[in-house]
């Protein structure tokens, strides 16, 4: 299949004018002038597929339902919006509701039929219960190396990033173990600057939903937020970012987006099941969600998940003002270098999996390509 004249964002996240040869699941040709069968892209863009890496569930399902329908409607409701792969996102619960649902998402990572899954995202429960937010308290404790280790072995390695609040006990202990075999990531987390810090030193390179249940940036108190926007550069650190429009104010956002640079800035959804279905009641880790206009809530007015996906947050943020480049690669690169398959995916490279976006003058989704296969035709 050869994807012909299109404006084409490669491995250099600058537009180019070429064609892409496609074999099998992988980009065999990036050169203008290909023969053979495909698609005229004339006038479009293309830019790699999209990649949710914190995404707890779409389309009226959820990760943490442990079944293989429910990974397979998340699959297809986010292809259809440019998604090409994703990780479901558990919630803090019991180990061994755990190991059901990472069981699960291990059985099914090869046999969805949109996106696919790249991995487990484990937001809990190494958490600090001040920051909670909207998991669940029941279940919040201290990180666990050799719990951690467990679940990791029993779903094969499909762990892809683990989040912890770098100020509880063991935290050192554990990242300094953990990190070498699976990101670290800081979240839910009452740490001041200082903390922060150190876990940064420690080895953390990323930070979950950044602004959100963590100590925000003070004159005095810097905070977590503090930490990372002076950390970013010299180690690197990453942040997401949910781009909503509600979670984070715009201006808020612009502002992250300039001190993480087009490196360190990753767009997540951090959706639930409501997510591309209607307002109403919901279920998100054993508690009850309200939804309504959008917007989802706990009893008590807690924020809780999104109902938003990457390709309208995208939009979002170049409405709001971030340059095009950076906010493509805050949804393609930049969440494949933090869950370290950046290798395989997240950019346009011979190579690499064939995982396109095609776009119209508009931002409209025209072609949606998973690993060589055509999976959304609206041209």
């Amino acid at each position: 299949m050869i994807l012909k004249n299109g404006t084409v964002y490669d491995d250099s996240f600058e537009p180019v004018k070429t064609d892409i040869a496609v074999e099998g699941e992988k980009i065999a040709k990036l050169a203008p002038g290909q023969a053979g069968e495909g698609f005229d892209l004339t006038g479009m863009t293309v830019i790699p597929g999209m990649i949710d890496m914190h995404i707890h569930g779409c389309g009226g399902a959820d990760a943490g339902d442990a079944t293989p329908e429910a990974l397979e409607a998340m699959s297809q409701c986010l292809v259809q919006r440019g998604v090409t792969s994703f990780c479901p996102t558990s919630m803090t619960l019991s180990f061994e509701e755990l190991t059901k649902i990472f069981a699960n998402i291990d059985e099914q990572k090869d046999k969805v039929g949109g996106a696919y899954i790249q991995g487990i995202n484990m937001e809990g429960p190494y958490i600090a219960m001040s920051k909670k937010g909207a998991q669940n308290a029941l279940y919040v404790r201290n990180p666990d190396k050799e719990e951690f280790k467990k679940l990791y072995d029993e779903c094969n390695g499909a762990i892809r990033i683990v989040d912890i609040a770098p100020e509880c006990e063991g935290a050192e202990e554990f990242i300094k173990e953990v990190q070498p075999y699976c990101p670290v990531s800081t979240a839910h987390t009452a740490a001041g600057y200082d903390e922060a810090c150190k876990a940064i030193e420690w080895g953390v390179r990323h930070t979950t939903h950044l602004y959100n249940a963590q100590s925000g940036l003070t004159h005095r108190a810097p905070g977590v937020v503090g930490a990372v926007f002076d950390n970013a550069e010299k180690y690197g650190v990453r942040a997401e970012l949910i781009c909503d429009g509600f979670h984070i104010h715009p201006a808020a956002l612009r502002i992250a987006f300039r001190q993480l640079g087009e490196d360190n800035s990753v767009i997540v959804s951090d959706s639930m099941r409501a997510a591309g279905h209607t307002d109403g009641e919901y279920d998100l880790g054993g508690q009850t969600v309200y939804v309504k206009d959008g917007k989802a809530l706990l009893a008590d007015g807690t924020i809780a998940a999104s109902t938003s996906n990457l390709y309208e947050e995208l939009k979002n943020v170049i409405s709001f003002g971030i340059p095009f480049k950076q906010a493509v690669k805050s949804v393609t690169i930049n969440p494949a270098k933090a869950i370290r398959v950046d290798d395989k995916t997240g950019s346009i490279k011979e190579g690499k999996y064939a995982d396109l976006l095609v776009l119209d003058k508009d931002l409209n989704i025209k072609l949606v390509v998973v690993k060589g296969e055509v999976k959304v035709n609206r041209l």
